[in-house]
């Protein structure tokens, strides 16, 4: 196994140790809830409707609010059932009844449920594989939010051999930001998204100025930097608890939004909009890697930094430019991540094993590998669910991290590399 892959693997422990450790009791403090929105055939919002919720030892009742807006807590994670029960238009029904929304662990779960005219029960029973369509369309938004974290960590890694575990705290701070500018200071959502990602990328790279080069410079050696990462990680993300509590919090605009149907997937215009952006801004990396003279020397400088180096490129400069990269490619899955689900203080935390997952699969240090690893560890997690329970869903993603580690270290897309 090349020595790079067993480095990794170590660094993997590692997090699975912090994942099963102290932030499981954060997680529950957060607080699960299920929120929603009614729309009538008119595709305006429905005031009055009456949702029933029930899960395991527990049933209770909520009423939309002037918005059709409505949000419960519930007692913990995992599948609740959501059905209408009355207070609706005369003459429209649910297109969809009894749904099962899993709930995560300290998140909030949200739901669109539209109105139809006509006769009708409302009650549609629909096959375990007729969901595959809509599932691969949500594994690939997912795998689009994971890549970009995937590919800010691969190029890092690439150039330091840092195993960053902060990386998801970059991540979370993308989202706290936007949610500050936007929801605090009424800045509108896409301009406090840009200034976000902006601020974030200029973060990252004084983060490696102030701190990591000066490790670099010291000597200090890839393990010790890769626990002083789970140390920053965890003070990070302790720090923005102290600062923005436990709770999921949504920003000022484009939520509980309808979704198109499309044949057979039902797509939200700020999931479609939010897919196109991270593709456009993905494309653009690899242009920038293929393309520019500062992609190039990033190229060779993850190859060989001694002979970068010695070929008169300033290996120190091109690290400081990956940093501001990563920090934002990072913020912008945060941005997005958290118009999906909410903004929560442990967002980038809960996705940080499949970002590695992503990697790992994709090739260590490789931008376009993190990139395809990140898909298929977004698809497999969403089409896991028509064979596993939603709460498990993960455990496929981690699988395929143990086998590739074991079969092919290198990943899809890595090389293999001389040991000795």
């Amino acid at each position: 196994m090349p020595r790079r892959a067993a480095a990794f693997l170590a660094a993997l422990i590692g997090a699975a140790a912090i994942l099963l450790g102290g932030p499981l009791a954060a997680a529950h403090a957060a607080g699960e809830s299920i929120g929603g929105r009614v729309i009538d055939a008119d595709k305006k919002p429905v005031q009055g409707a009456e949702i029933a919720i029930k899960g395991e030892g527990f049933s209770k009742t909520v009423t939309t609010d002037a918005k059709g807006s409505f949000n419960l807590p519930v007692p913990g994670a995992g599948n609740y059932t959501v059905k209408v029960t009355g207070g609706l238009p005369s003459g429209q029904h649910p297109d969809r009844t009894d749904l099962v929304v899993n709930v995560p662990a300290g998140q909030t779960s949200f739901v669109i449920i539209p109105l139809t005219k006509g006769p009708g029960t409302g009650v549609t029973t629909a096959s375990k594989w007729s969901q595959a369509p809509q599932l691969v369309w949500e594994g690939i938004v997912l795998g689009l939010i994971i890549a970009l974290a995937a590919v800010g960590l691969s190029l890092i890694y690439g150039t330091t051999g840092l195993t960053n575990f902060a990386h998801g705290e970059l991540v979370t701070l993308g989202g706290l930001v936007t949610y500050f500018l936007n929801v605090l200071l009424n800045i509108p959502f896409i301009l406090a998204g840009a200034l976000g990602v902006l601020i974030c990328g200029v973060l990252g790279g004084v983060q490696d100025a102030l701190f990591w080069r000066r490790l670099r410079k010291r000597g200090t050696g890839l393990i010790a930097m890769l626990v002083i990462s789970i140390g920053l990680s965890i003070f990070l993300r302790y720090f923005y608890l102290y600062l923005f509590g436990g709770a999921n919090r949504p920003y000022a605009q484009y939520q509980g939004q309808a979704g198109i149907d499309v044949g057979p997937i039902a797509i939200t215009p700020r999931a479609l909009v939010s897919s196109i952006v991270a593709i456009i801004v993905i494309v653009l990396t690899g242009l920038w890697l293929l393309r520019t003279r500062i992609g190039k020397a990033t190229r060779a400088v993850s190859d060989n930094p001694a002979l970068a180096a010695a070929s008169g490129i300033d290996v120190e400069r091109v690290i400081n430019v990956v940093w501001i990269l990563g920090g934002g490619l990072a913020a912008l899955s945060g941005v997005i991540l958290g118009l999906t689900q909410q903004v929560s203080f442990q967002m980038g935390f809960q996705i940080l094993l499949l970002v590695f997952a992503g990697v790992t699969l994709g090739g260590l240090g490789t931008a376009f590998g993190a990139l395809v690893g990140s898909l298929i560890v977004g698809l497999l997690i969403q089409v896991s669910t028509l064979f596993v329970p939603p709460e498990l869903k993960n455990l496929g993603a981690l699988a395929i991290l143990i086998i590739i580690l074991l079969v092919r270290p290198q990943g899809i897309l890595g090389r293999r590399e001389r040991v000795g």
